[in-house]
């Protein structure tokens, strides 16, 4: 990971935002994308040196109201400046953001229940380096088949990345590669040589398509949207997900799958043996 990430998340921020935005005009002759440094530091109230430096790394200790006032002049997000806070505390060592433990492989009984209960939508628990923890027997029956839990210790990622039937259950791999790779940095901090020691495992067994991407400007994953499958018992899926990040469980999060149109409920229907509309499609 880079070690510089505070200061590629700031400049990717920047290059995010059109003047119009925030108010300021657009000239015909603009080359950088988004906003100039000397736009944000107008508007932070920081001068333009100082943004530089934050933005190549050469300072790594902007204090709680310099992250406020870029984050106001950036228009983040909650979430990203949770993120943007996160990244400071790393990067500059703080001690609330010591060296993370192993990434916990157990599951509290609670959240096991609330898995169960979630029958027989396809749901999977997984923890911060995406090893699967537990799965409905929707999943299953969707994933089973794909060959995602041939081994004893199945990982998400490492199926994207690793195995060919990956690549033939999703049209739209290269995007569904993106996301996981987006959550694979965002749930692991910096300081983490779990998460170092697996993005060098694939960075050997993968190549250039996962090491790229872990070398890429670093962004946050989408929590929902859609994704599209094509099964090989039941032919083309799109299915509508949410990711829910649990408190207090070691970055692990929920992922549940529903039927983004008629045509899939159907077909998970027929995975799940049940009568038509035993799962109703999502709508926007």
């Amino acid at each position: 990971m880079s070690d510089n990430e505070l200061g590629t998340f700031l400049r990717t921020c920047r290059e995010a935002v059109t003047p119009a935005e925030v108010g300021l005009p657009t000239g015909p002759r603009r080359r950088t994308p988004g906003l100039r440094r000397s736009e944000v530091a107008t508007l932070a109230g920081v001068s333009v040196e100082y943004l530089a430096r934050l933005e190549q790394g050469r300072d790594r200790h902007p204090s709680p109201q310099v992250l406020g006032a870029l984050a106001d002049a950036l228009r983040l997000t909650v979430e990203e400046r949770f993120h943007l806070r996160r990244l400071e505390k790393e990067m500059s060592g703080d001690p609330c953001c010591p060296t993370a433990s192993e990434p916990s492989l157990s599951v509290r009984p609670t959240v096991r229940a609330l898995v169960e209960r979630l029958e027989p939508a396809p749901a999977v628990l997984l923890n911060r380096l995406s090893d699967v923890l537990a799965y409905t027997s929707g999943y299953e029956r969707i994933m089973g088949p794909l060959g995602l839990l041939d081994h004893g210790r199945p990982n998400l990622v490492r199926f994207l990345f690793t195995d060919e039937r990956a690549r033939a259950a999703y049209p739209d791999w290269d995007s569904v590669a993106d996301e996981h790779v987006a959550s694979l940095r965002t749930q692991s901090m910096l300081t983490d040589p779990h998460a170092e020691g697996f993005a060098d495992e694939l960075t050997v067994i993968a190549g250039a398509p996962f090491a790229d991407r872990m070398a890429a400007v670093p962004r946050l994953p989408r929590h929902s949207g859609v994704e599209r499958m094509a099964h090989p018992e039941v032919g083309a899926l799109r299915l509508s997900y949410e990711t829910l990040t649990l408190p207090d469980a070691d970055g692990q999060r929920l992922l549940v799958h529903l039927p983004a149109d008629d045509t899939s409920s159907a077909a998970l229907d027929r995975l799940n043996g049940r009568k038509p509309g035993g799962l109703r499609a999502v709508t926007g």
